[in-house]
């Protein structure tokens, strides 16, 4: 069940995976916690997030900020097929 909504949410990513959005899950009405458990036991893992702060008020590289939430979610090649 969780694999049938992955595969409908994701698409395909430049490294042979797959990517899924972390707004689709939530914007699907599935259950969050269990579709990101299925997701990290088939190798997922968040996008890597760059930061592209040159410093100042705002800037999120301090060594104080918490990292920023992950937007995305990368699944290796083959992680899709049953």
């Amino acid at each position: 069940m969780i694999r049938a909504l992955v595969t409908r949410l994701a698409r395909p990513n430049g490294s042979g995976g797959d990517v899924i959005e972390r707004a689709a899950i939530f914007a699907d009405g599935a259950d969050f916690a269990q579709v990101m458990a299925w997701i990290l036991a088939h190798g997922g893992t968040a996008e890597t997030y760059v930061s592209t702060a040159r410093g100042g008020l705002h800037d999120q590289a301090r060594p104080d900020a918490e990292p920023p939430t992950p937007r995305r979610f990368v699944l290796p090649p083959g992680a899709l097929t049953p």
